[in-house]
């Protein structure tokens, strides 16, 4: 048997533990790098010394089963037996032997349909969630399936640093899964009509929109309290700061006529490649359109509207076509002024055109999006922090949870995302423990465009959400 690691918990996590003594069922809302984690495994392996021959079931994103959480469980309780499960092998795996079973998020789906055999379940006591926001939608397939098989656990803990990153709607669901209602209630309907209020929209009756009441985290917090956990990254890290800001970008004279076209007819000419325009122009003959591209309602216009000031445009088979590099050549010059980056892109042709602009002026670096395996991505983790890459050019769902970029100090996003968790877990992937410089994240904003609007809506619900967490942090 491998020895017991000489480590102290940092007193935070202490108390995160000593919570775990009072309660079956805890909500852990620390902070992104707040070692959430190592908490967890040590909560499990002194659960499970109280019932001899229990296990535990970890659901978690792809990308940290074996990153994270074999790999610390291997470091921190040699003790456990841990069983790493993915798709196509989870039969086999979970008829090993093991202390602990660590799956992904979507396998909560096959879990679900051994929901009716207690035999499977019946070994099992202790139920982890890492970012349990994967669960927040009530209607969706994984959330229905979650709730099935969390009714099996004695011990529920759940993990986010982003638990309200759109609505305080958003916590429900999770809450269902931590103790199965008791505390916010079984019907999702009754809570939002008790924490929202219904906005008209539109002309028909159901043009609504539902926006948090005044008071409702305050609310929802003193309703959870008991099972909350909350430690601010700040207060359990010395680390220099972050500065977060806004660059503006100015749309090119060819952007701009595209997106007044898309924004005043809902459809605009596609006349190829920049090339092929330049040509025709020096030529003196107009160039000739090769397709249009259209938005056949208002939400899709505000989408075409955002690709076009992205510098390019997607038609209804799913081809992009582009309109402009600018932002490209923008994003490429701030790379270029700094040593070692991180740097999100939103869209294909935005991966495309930051990897052509990198070649060409010889920047070295590095890209993860879906189509980058596990090992893969970690090698090149390993390389960026050996000071092998200027930049990274990563997607958000593939980078944004559990990696460590803190060789560089800026992360870069080259669009605005509305999505405040994933801008909160992928601006964290720099800013934490180890970093030992000060950092900065950086969001390129087009003038004047529905660009500014997804900034300033990313703005208010984070604003929304820190209020929440702020509250949170009163409970331990």
């Amino acid at each position: 048997m491998r020895t017991k690691p000489s480590f102290t918990p940092f007193n935070h996590q202490l108390k995160s533990l000593k919570h775990a003594d009072t309660t079956d069922y805890v909500f852990d809302c620390s902070d992104p790098g707040t070692g959430k984690t190592l908490v967890a495994i040590l909560d499990i392996e002194r659960k499970l010394k109280r019932h001899k021959g229990a296990a535990a079931l970890v659901l978690a994103p792809k990308s940290l089963l074996r990153s994270v959480w074999y790999n610390d469980a291997k470091k921190f309780a040699p003790g456990l037996k841990v069983a790493v499960s993915t798709a196509g092998k989870h039969e086999a795996v979970f008829n090993e032997e093991a202390d602990v079973y660590v799956t992904n998020i979507d396998a909560v789906k096959w879990l679900a349909k051994k929901a009716g055999s207690k035999a499977f379940f019946k070994k099992f006591k202790y139920l982890a969630i890492d970012e349990s926001t994967a669960y927040k939608h009530h209607t969706s397939q994984r959330s229905r399936a979650a709730a099935k098989v969390a009714k099996h656990f004695q011990y529920r803990r759940l993990m986010t640093g982003t638990p309200n990153s759109n609505s305080i709607t958003d916590v429900w669901h999770q809450m269902l899964l931590v103790d199965g209602g008791s505390r916010l209630g079984g019907s999702f309907f009754a809570f939002r009509n008790t924490v929202c209020e219904a906005v008209q929209v539109g002309p028909k009756v159901n043009h609504l929109k539902w926006q948090d009441k005044e008071g409702a985290e305050e609310a929802v917090f003193g309703t959870i309290m008991d099972v909350v956990v909350r430690h601010k990254f700040e207060d359990c890290v010395d680390i220099p700061p972050n500065h977060e800001y806004a660059v503006p970008y100015q749309m090119s004279s060819r952007q701009r006529e595209a997106y007044d076209e898309m924004l005043n007819g809902m459809v605009i000419q596609v006349y190829g490649s920049l090339d092929a325009v330049a040509m025709a122009k020096l030529k003196g003959v107009k160039p000739v359109p090769i397709t249009e591209v259209s938005a056949v309602h208002a939400g899709s216009m505000q989408q075409k509207l955002l690709q076009i000031a992205s510098g390019a445009v997607y038609d209804g088979k799913g081809s992009y076509h582009l309109i402009d590099t600018t932002r490209y050549e923008m994003a490429l010059d701030m790379i270029e002024a700094r040593k070692h980056s991180l740097t999100f892109f939103l869209w294909t042709h935005q991966r495309d055109y930051l990897i052509k602009e990198a070649e060409r002026r010889g920047i070295t670096f590095a890209t993860i999006d879906g189509n980058v395996g596990e090992a893969e991505r970690d090698v090149i983790v390993k390389n960026y922090q050996a000071g092998r890459y200027q930049t990274v050019f990563a997607h958000p769902k593939s980078a944004g949870h559990g990696l460590t970029f803190t060789r560089g100090t800026a992360t870069l996003w080259v669009s605005p995302t509305p999505d405040a968790e994933i801008y909160t877990q992928g601006s964290k992937r720099q800013h934490r423990l180890g970093q030992t410089q000060k950092t900065e994240t950086i969001m390129l904003v087009a003038e004047d465009s529905v660009e500014q609007r997804v900034y300033e809506s990313l703005t208010n619900k984070r604003a929304r959400m820190k209020t929440f967490l702020d509250l949170l942090e009163t409970a331990v």
